[in-house]
């Protein structure tokens, strides 16, 4: 365990991670990062969460989810209402977990009996699920209705996002790697023959539909306490139909893919920005002429390793 923990895998993720991360904290200091692109570049931080916590659910697993937004509006909704109350990072932490608790029942209650369905039928059924969620909270007190919640603290710094980032995609890739996600896999390859061969898959698919919501409700609550405005309206289907985007977009199955699909939309939405009549006409066709020449995404299913590339350049040296 110790030496899978500090191999040389390990060491350079690291290395690379503290790089990323120091970089952009130097830069935000300095003022090179000012406050529109930190705000773009937090909006991608919490669009990699969201992508890789779906990606388990429709890559990984095969099941057509569009309930994200519905968990995503549980995280941040508790975040904010209990950061109102206590306004320090105590009160940011009891409100994620909060998030966390019942975001795992919902999901729970959803996926049990519903996870049974296939392809389209699950689908609508995700989809009413979170609608039904954006519903409640546009007309409950608590959440101030359809007005939406303000003044929420702004807590959500750097570091705390980006420690997010990284233990969501940890996770993520573990899950997929581990005894439970190749079951996944077995399910989103033939789920007749995985039953058949043994594997409980109403089991296997409860589980990363409840991995992927948690993940949703911990994006939820960064966003929440980064923008410090909360409206029902920033939840609904179409937030849902962004995130899957992005799984698309990126490629199926591949964690590496949907970082890099976030970072590549996130950068994409900036600079459209300015063309505010024809964004969505240009981020539409860009998104079809993607589906024609690379309906697989920009990865595939194609994952980032480390690994395999210390192996290639080893068999290289050892050639040479």
């Amino acid at each position: 365990m110790a030496r899978q923990l500090y191999s040389r895998t390990n060491m350079v993720w690291t290395v690379l991670i503290l790089f990323v991360f120091s970089l952009i904290q130097v830069l935000i200091s300095m003022g090179v990062i000012n406050s529109y692109y930190e705000s773009t570049l937090f909006t991608i931080c919490i669009n990699m969460i969201l992508a890789v916590s779906l990606n388990l659910i429709v890559g990984i697993c095969g099941q057509f989810s569009l309930g994200h937004a519905g968990f995503m509006a549980i995280g941040a909704y508790c975040a904010g209402i209990v950061t109102r109350m206590m306004p320090n990072y105590g009160g940011m932490v009891i409100g994620i977990l909060v998030g966390f608790a019942i975001s795992s029942i919902a999901a729970l209650i959803v996926s049990i009996p519903t996870l049974r369905l296939r392809g389209d039928y699950l689908a609508i059924v995700t989809l009413g699920f979170s609608e039904i969620i954006r519903i409640c909270i546009q007309n409950m007190k608590i959440t101030n209705g359809a007005a939406g919640l303000t003044g929420i603290p702004k807590l959500t710094t750097w570091p705390i996002l980006f420690a997010a980032v990284v233990v969501s995609v940890i996770v993520c890739t573990n899950f997929v790697r581990s005894a439970p996600g190749r079951a996944a896999r077995a399910i989103n390859d033939d789920e007749i023959a995985a039953e058949a061969m043994g594997v409980n898959t109403t089991k296997y698919k409860v589980i990363a539909f409840v991995v992927g919501a948690i993940l949703a409700s911990l994006a939820g609550s960064l966003f929440a306490n980064y923008f410090y405005v909360l409206n029902p309206n920033q939840f609904t289907f179409n937030k849902s139909i962004d995130i899957l985007v992005m799984v698309v977009f990126g490629g199926m199955g591949s964690m590496s893919a949907s970082v890099l699909a976030a970072i590549v939309i996130g950068i994409l939405n900036m600079y459209l920005q300015q063309f505010t009549d024809l964004r969505m006409i240009i981020y539409g066709a860009a998104l079809v002429l993607m589906m024609i020449f690379r309906p697989q995404g920009i990865l595939g299913s194609w994952e980032l390793s480390i690994e395999r590339w210390m192996k290639k350049r080893a068999a290289k040296k050892e050639a040479a």
